[in-house]
């Protein structure tokens, strides 16, 4: 359950980049840990963020958790389709349920591929 072609952080979230944007959401393992999620709060388009910074949360029927941007970048799109159905994270946290589109502002780097983000998994 954690695609070959994305890359991750060590606080759960991917990235698929692709040239000089980058699609970033929450792995399948964040969104299980987390249970049913009832709410989200999206960055806004426009706004600026540095690998790492706190870009959102996301809350569950367990928790509340904050979402760190996986890239620096200008976000230049938001799937708002969460706002009315966070479920869609659940149910499809690598396609359906992406959070936001960054276009970059430096290389994406200091992720993990798919076998490093395992290692970090199983540690849980």
């Amino acid at each position: 359950m954690i695609p070959k072609e994305l890359s991750y952080t060590k606080t759960h979230e991917w990235a698929k980049v692709e040239g000089d944007v980058a699609i970033v959401g929450i792995t399948h393992f964040a969104q299980e840990q987390l249970g049913d999620i009832t709410f989200i709060e999206l960055p806004q388009i426009g706004q600026k963020f540095n690998r790492g910074d706190e870009m959102g949360s996301i809350e569950s029927v367990k928790a509340a958790s904050e979402i760190y941007s996986p890239v620096s970048g200008e976000v230049i799109a938001v799937n708002e389709e969460l706002e009315n159905a966070p479920e869609k994270i659940n149910q499809d946290p690598y396609g359906q349920g992406w959070i936001a589109r960054f276009k970059l502002t430096s290389p994406a780097e200091g992720l993990l591929n798919s076998d490093e983000y395992a290692r970090i998994v199983e540690e849980h």
